[in-house]
Formats: C-alpha cells, structure tokens, sequence
C-alpha cells in the first residue's frame, strides 16, 4: 500500500512503524510484523505498531529511524509486508547447537544492521550465543563481518595501538590513565570505548563527565592525527554497528557471551585500524573471568582471533578481585582519574595496574626496552607529562583543559555505612558494589554512585566509615540502602574465623 509519512517526535528504542487498525486491517498487518518502505532507491525496514495518532493512509516514522534516514513529512512511500528473513532460520540453526556456516554468520550480521530482525530474533541470537557459544572459525567470521557492514577508519599516523578491558571489575576507569600515559611518547592511541552494559559506569561514561564522547569518523581522525589520541563511544559511530544493536539486547538480558564479546571487542579494533592490541582480563571472585584458568584460556582466544585479522595481539591478566580505586559511577570516577593524572599519585590498585598496563603497549610499540614499560609509563605520569596529553584530549574532544575537579558535580544525597564490629576486612563482592552503584543511578546519573574507603586486608575498628553511596534522587537512595543492607559488600571478620573443637 502507498502511505504518506508522518513524523513523529518519538523515541521507542527500535525502528517502529505506526499505522493506523484500518490500514492494517486492510493490509493484514499485526503488531511487531516486519514492513518495508519502499521511497525509490530508499529502503527501511521497521516493526508495526498499531496506532489511534496516525490516520489512515499515513504511516508514522520513530525518531530511532529518522536518526539514520531521512523522510519528509507528506513523503509517499509504499509499505509491503516484509515476511520472515532467511536469516531467522540460522538463528533457530543455532539455538539448537549447531555451527554456523560463514555465509550464514554474514546473513545474520547484515540482516541486524538492515534491521531487517526485530528485538526479539536478535535476543533469541544473542541467547542461542550464551547457551550454545562459538567456535573459534564461527567467532572469526562474526568478528569481520560486523567490521565491514560498518565503516572502517584510516588513520595516517603509524603505529596505531589500542587496549581494551573486557570489564567486570567495578571502578576500571583505568583507560583514562592508560591512554595519555602512551599518547605522551607519540605513539598513536585512538581508544574506542563502550557506555556500561552490566556495569556501573563504562569508560566512555566517565569521559563524558568533562569531554565530549559522540564524533564522526571525519572528526575522530581530525583529533587523532592533531594529538595522537581520542577518548571516545565508539557506538557514536558506524564502526561494527551490529555490536551496538546486539548490545541492548546483552544489555536487557545482562548476559555478555564470551564468542560475542570476542567479535564485539575485535571488530571494532579490527575496523579501527588497530595494529598492536592490548586486551586486559581482570579476574578474580565477582568478576567475568574468576580463574586463572579460564583467563588463560581466553587469552588464547583472543591472541588466535588477532592472528585470523591481521593484528598483534597481549594480553594482561589483572587481579579483579575487588574494586580499583576508590570510586564507582562516572562522575566519582572522573574525579579520581583526573586527580591520578594531575599530581601523578593516586590509589595503589590504579597506578599499578595503569602504569603496568601502560608500559607493556610502550614495549609492543617499541618506544620502551623489554622490562623497562613500567618504570617509563611511572616516570610519564609522575613527570606531568600524561596530564598535559590528557589537556590536549579534553580541549579537542571540546572540553575544558582547566577542569577543577570540585567542578565535577556528584549526587547531593548521600548515605555512609560504618563498620559494625572490629576486625579485617576479607572481601569485598564486586558484584554487590555495582548492583548498589546502578540501583543510585549510576551510569545514567552521572552523579550516582560508590564510594569505597577501605580495601581488603585492612584493619578497621568499630564504627569506622566502610563506603559512602551517592544518588541524586532520595528514591534511587532508598533503594541502594535497602539492598546495600541486603547485600553486605563489605566483609569483616577477626583473624580467628572459625573454632572446631576435639571431637
């Protein structure tokens, strides 16, 4: 049928499609089926809604499509009932276990970047992913075909690092040391970042506190060849953009499938140009990776995967055992970031692991001598040298090179936890920490969050602050409390744990 476009100033989180019950009875249309818009050589697909606002013989466009296409209001387009694309039935392939062929992956891939699969066969993908995984030929073939359905970024500054952490670890904002730390001896960094998808606040998060994240492709590579790196979202642009899709559904789902996480992380390495890649494996209690085992095993995923695309790739696996530094939530995380690139001190847990991490890309790029990365990247941040790349970051990502950090606002309504006996502290659960920090508000409110003020193997007394929770709305507050309580992350026992007596 031919319907005139109507558009509409809202936001559904898919490409929905609304038309009116008579038109939709008279084309047989239901709600969630596939259509095609059909404007010349313009094609968009969507899912139908059934709505009493359009009238018939209009056909109303969400602004998730009108942030990709351009329609005009009045605009005739045909809309035609677009079936069940092929590619459900290699999703359904592999819900029942089998291996997918690389024509197949390439299917599926393109289909979710034309949205040709709705919401649903995309979480049904990503839950056959979960349950059933992929091989290693399987994740080779997902990694380059979500690579080349997006753009790809050519950067003309040589040789192109990069590093990633796969997360997991609460308070991980170590990137933003990292970055400035190797940008400082002209090696070239543009580091992509993700917003949190499990967790209270994911680099680009934090960065968006005091910079601007969202750039094209042309303005990223403006930045990046004036001063050598970039701290950016990488979901801002077109690079790999069926991991941004796929997201939302890990996202609804809070599942991050190790073969999806492999091509999601890769990809866009992959479609950044990235020659030496450095991926960090946190593991520990609370986290993705638990075992030095399965880190190991990952590593080696990752180090074959980088062989089948071209790229150098180390990996460093990090104690996660509990939180780095003393934050949680992006406002709070800036803040402490920015201080540890200001005076060149900060908490042990950050600089080692920023400063270690740092100097094995200075090693992989050749600027320091086998063993001596670490010393170097310790002397470029205690030098001032770091902060003053980090300047130049922040006023080309548009922010202000001055920043104070009292300028960084963070939530107005607080709660502090004390100790309620004496003794060490011997754990602090990772997951709590974040579940608290998200139930504040974090990442969406920047200002919501964690503040930690001990650390495991400390002795405390009665009485003493544990950590501190911010929120900038009393509801969120609240509800942080009533699971903080429920949860006690913070665990204090004396040395004697346990008494068995003669028996």
């Amino acid at each position: 049928m031919k319907a005139r476009i109507k558009l509409l100033d809202v936001l559904s989180g898919r490409y929905s499609v609304l038309i009116s019950e008579e038109d939709a009875r008279e084309a047989k249309l239901h709600p969630d089926d596939l259509v095609k818009l059909e404007a010349g050589k313009k094609i968009v697909y969507g899912s139908v809604v059934i709505s009493n606002m359009i009238e018939s013989g209009e056909i109303g466009i969400s602004r998730d499509i009108l942030e990709l296409h351009n329609f005009s209001e009045g605009e005739t387009v045909n809309v035609i009932p677009a079936g069940t694309p092929e590619s459900v039935r290699y999703i359904k392939k592999k819900m029942h276990g089998e291996k997918l062929r690389k024509v197949e992956i390439e299917s599926i891939v393109r289909d979710i970047v034309d949205r040709k699969l709705r919401d649903i066969e995309i979480s049904a993908f990503v839950t056959s992913l979960e349950i059933n995984g992929l091989d290693m030929d399987e994740i080779a073939a997902l990694t380059i075909a979500m690579a080349e359905t997006g753009d790809m970024l050519d950067i003309d500054r040589k040789p192109i690092m990069d590093v990633h952490s796969i997360g997991g670890v609460p308070g991980n904002k170590t990137n933003i040391l990292v970055v400035p730390i190797v940008a400082a001896t002209g090696l070239t960094i543009p580091k992509t970042s993700s917003r949190a998808i499990t967790s209270a606040a994911g680099t680009a998060d934090v960065v968006e506190v005091f910079a601007n994240v969202t750039f094209t492709l042309d303005e990223i590579k403006r930045i990046v060849e004036k001063v050598g790196a970039c701290l950016v979202w990488g979901g801002a642009l077109n690079l790999a953009p069926a991991d941004d899709i796929t997201i939302k559904s890990e996202r609804t789902l809070s599942v991050d499938p190790t073969g999806l996480m492999l091509a999601s992380i890769m990809s866009k390495k992959y479609a950044m140009g990235s020659q030496y890649v450095l991926i960090d494996i946190p593991t520990g209690k609370g986290v993705k990776v638990e075992t030095i085992d399965q880190a190991r095993a990952l590593s080696r995923d990752f180090i074959e995967l980088g062989k089948r695309l071209g790229q150098y790739v180390e990996v460093a696996i990090t104690y996660g055992g509990q939180p780095i530094g003393h934050t949680v939530g992006p406002a709070l995380e800036a803040r402490e970031a920015l201080s540890a690139l200001q005076s060149g001190k900060g908490p042990g847990s950050l600089i080692e692991k920023a400063t270690g991490l740092a100097g094995i890309l200075l090693e992989m790029g050749g600027v320091a001598p086998a063993g001596m990365g670490k010393k170097m990247a310790k002397e470029i941040l205690q030098s001032g040298k770091a902060w003053e790349k980090m300047r130049e970051i922040i006023e080309a990502q548009g922010g202000n090179p001055d920043i104070k950090l009292e300028e960084i606002p963070i939530g107005d309504k607080t709660y502090t936890f004390t100790a309620p006996s004496s003794g060490y502290v011997t754990g602090i659960d990772n997951r709590a920490i974040t579940a608290i920090a998200r139930t504040a508000g974090a990442p969406e409110d920047k200002g919501a969050g964690v503040e930690l003020y001990v650390k495991v193997g400390e002795k405390i007394k009665e009485g003493d602050p544990l950590f501190t929770i911010y929120a900038e709305h009393e509801a969120r507050l609240d509800q942080a409390i009533v699971l903080a309580r429920r949860t006690e992350p913070i665990k204090i026992e004396g040395m004697v744990l346990q008494r068995i007596g003669n028996i």
